[in-house]
């Protein structure tokens, strides 16, 4: 009997303690998108630099060629 409760009171301790893990999971999940975000947006500010870059570059191949 004295285990019996024992094993009752965790079991509701860690039902109880999954419903913490529940939230701070959707927070978790939601600062990973905007994480991924964030670096998609930088991803995408490279490739435009190095797009810029690359013009740049060409015009100057040009330049010299003519």
């Amino acid at each position: 009997m004295k285990y019996c409760r024992w094993i009752l009171l965790s079991l509701i301790l860690a039902l109880l303690g999954c419903g913490g893990d529940q939230k701070s999971s959707d927070e978790r999940a939601k600062e990973a998108q905007k994480a991924i975000q964030e670096g998609m947006q930088k991803e995408k500010q490279m490739y435009e630099g190095m797009q810029k870059g690359a013009e740049a570059l060409e015009k100057k191949v040009e330049e010299k060629t003519k």
